[in-house]
């Protein structure tokens, strides 16, 4: 009788286990997504890539903020640009900046990807959030977001040296010729923006929304998820007729 028990027990213990598995896997989809259920989109040749929160760079925020790893980011944007399935990328923004060569590192890997790839902000795109935005083949803004554009910054101790101003400036000169070259606007219209009095309390730099983003050029176009997914489509089946003429071509 012993033998035959024995089965039967190791069963229920698997059954047990399982339904604790399930149990805590249910649980950390509540605390994580506020829902027990979350849609599942078929299998895609897109991929999404969120920029959330604070772009994280050398120095690790505090628990309490939230942030975007830019050691998360990189290996994503590698693995992108590698896996054949992949024919397209959506840069989601909603951030208010961050470490600026973390910022300045994720813009130049996105604008070297070779796939079509196309950038929302929504919310906000401020601060580094500019470049990252504009680093895509096409760029949307919603009507309601906004980009905050102002010079280089330094926190923390910084010595008054001719050395510190002259890393500042040439730090700047990078983010302008990053924007610049990615985007349709005018140096020197970014410029007066970048060091504008009086639109930012107590600072210096424009907040630009929606509908002005589009018009200094800074922006493509105004538009959300559905246009973007749409623009990106076309770009995609471009890409491909253009391979197939090239292999006709060949």
């Amino acid at each position: 009788m012993g033998n035959e028990d024995q089965p039967n027990k190791d069963q229920d213990q698997q059954q047990d286990q399982q339904q604790q598995q399930q149990q805590s896997a249910l649980m950390q989809k509540i605390q994580q997504l506020g829902q027990s259920n979350v849609p599942q989109a078929a299998d895609s040749n897109v991929h999404i890539l969120p920029i959330i929160g604070q772009i994280e760079g050398h120095v690790q925020l505090p628990p309490k903020n939230k942030t975007t790893k830019y050691e998360h980011l990189i290996p994503q944007l590698i693995a992108i640009e590698q896996n054949p399935k992949i024919e397209g990328l959506i840069v989601l923004l909603n951030t208010v900046g961050g470490d600026v060569e973390a910022g300045l590192a994720i813009s130049e890997m996105i604008a070297s990807i070779s796939k079509p790839t196309v950038s929302i902000v929504l919310g906000g795109g401020h601060s580094i959030g500019v470049p990252i935005a504009v680093a895509t083949d096409y760029s949307f803004i919603v009507e309601t977001a906004t980009m905050t554009i102002h010079p280089v910054r330094m926190n923390g101790l910084v010595i008054g040296v001719p050395q510190t101003f002259e890393y500042l400036e040439k730090m700047q000169e990078r983010v302008l010729n990053f924007v610049t070259g990615n985007s349709n606007i005018d140096e020197e219209k970014l410029k007066d923006l970048m060091f504008a009095k009086g639109n930012l309390t107590r600072d210096i730099g424009t907040n630009v929304i929606g509908d002005d983003a589009v018009k200094y050029g800074l922006i493509n176009e105004v538009g959300g998820v559905s246009h973007a997914i749409k623009k990106l489509n076309e770009m995609i089946g471009a890409n491909k007729s253009d391979d197939g003429e090239q292999m006709v071509i060949q």
